[in-house]
């Protein structure tokens, strides 16, 4: 019986043993392991974090339709009139070579405002003036200013005057300016 109770007397003081060695070895282990701080590449300004995507409509060279285009922009300078920005935008052209501006040239953009949900967008007499090419392009000029003001959750649909007045049509008389236009897929 002694013979057992010291058998088990070691087997609990060499247990005792090694626990102790290896809460030491973590312990040592933990102390000396060296923490290294990993700093960005390039710090992010305050700039930075305001920049927001939008999408712009052109119509596509090769193909004639309509093709998106993003652009990185500061949300600070978007929040400030998003439809002037969003539409000027438009009439300045894209950016992507296989691209073209749909907006005849020297549009001006008169006035925008908001009411109940429709974006309501006066232009110069040269959208009407300088628009060429038929009812297929006039057709893509409205849908391009619609598809790219109704990405804004408070446009569902848009108005277009020119020159303050709403029943006009494009020089060739096809398509009138007289109606609400809405997104179309």
């Amino acid at each position: 019986m002694n013979h057992k109770k010291r058998n088990i007397l070691l087997i609990i003081l060499l247990g005792i043993i090694i626990v102790s060695v290896i809460i030491y070895l973590v312990l040592v282990n933990i102390e000396t392991e060296e923490v290294t701080e990993i700093t960005p590449q390039e710090e992010i300004t305050d700039e930075g974090l305001r920049q927001t995507i939008v999408t712009l409509y052109f119509k596509e060279k090769e193909q004639q339709k309509l093709a998106t285009e993003t652009r990185v922009i500061d949300a600070k300078i978007l929040l400030e009139n998003p439809y002037e920005i969003l539409i000027n935008m438009l009439i300045g052209g894209p950016k992507t070579d296989n691209l073209e501006n749909i907006i005849p040239k020297d549009t001006k953009l008169n006035s925008v405002k908001i009411e109940k949900g429709t974006a309501i967008l006066d232009f110069s007499k040269e959208f009407i003036e300088n628009h060429q090419n038929g009812v297929e392009e006039e057709k893509m000029t409205i849908q391009s200013i619609v598809n790219t003001l109704t990405q804004l959750t408070e446009v569902n649909q848009v108005k277009i005057l020119v020159e303050g007045k709403s029943d006009i049509s494009f020089k060739d008389n096809e398509m009138s300016l007289n109606e609400i236009f809405t997104k179309s897929n």
